[in-house]
């Protein structure tokens, strides 16, 4: 491979977490799918920032991730800053984990996640039914965050194998 694409290849693994997070932000996209009739989705961008603030902090920093929180809120027509108290509170749940675990693993990674999505979620829930009168249903809500946190280890082999990767081309370097 010339050192022109690996040049490329380098940029585009250093930047997949702050292209994918945009991507999201700006397209409002939430994987959804359809069983026994009722439509089920989980939410994508939450994955995105808690895997990477907890294992590569300096990737994504906490004014992209409240600037990609005001995008999206104008995309999915929140009213402005819900999203982005949502994705520092899980920056900051995630952070707090990262000090305090000695040694990394999937499993309390994914329990924890758990508990920050089921705080960020009652937060979100309770801001747009007290202070904007919402209209939210609390069981999608609910079953939201529940597949969220069962899609979490999956897409964390993932995302592992992309940071793995960036550490290996940081390695060659």
């Amino acid at each position: 491979m010339s050192n022109f694409n690996k040049k490329i290849l380098n940029t585009f693994v250093n930047s997949f977490p702050i292209l994918i997070l945009f991507f999201l932000a700006f397209t409002g996209f939430d994987l959804s799918f359809f069983f026994l009739e009722k439509n089920y989705y989980f939410n994508f961008i939450y994955l995105v920032i808690f895997y990477w603030v907890l294992k590569k902090p300096e990737t994504l920093g906490f004014g992209l991730i409240f600037f990609a929180g005001i995008i999206n809120d104008v995309v999915q027509n929140f009213p402005i800053g819900i999203s982005s108290i949502n994705f520092l509170l899980l920056c900051v749940i995630a952070s707090f984990i990262r000090t305090r675990t000695l040694l990394p693993s999937l499993i309390y990674d994914w329990i924890l996640f758990l508990i920050a999505i089921l705080i960020i979620d009652s937060l979100n829930y309770s801001i747009l039914t007290l202070l904007f009168n919402s209209e939210i249903k609390y069981s999608t809500l609910m079953s939201s965050s529940f597949i969220t946190f069962l899609i979490y280890p999956v897409l964390a082999k993932v995302f592992n194998g992309i940071y793995l990767l960036s550490l290996r081309q940081q390695n060659v370097e």
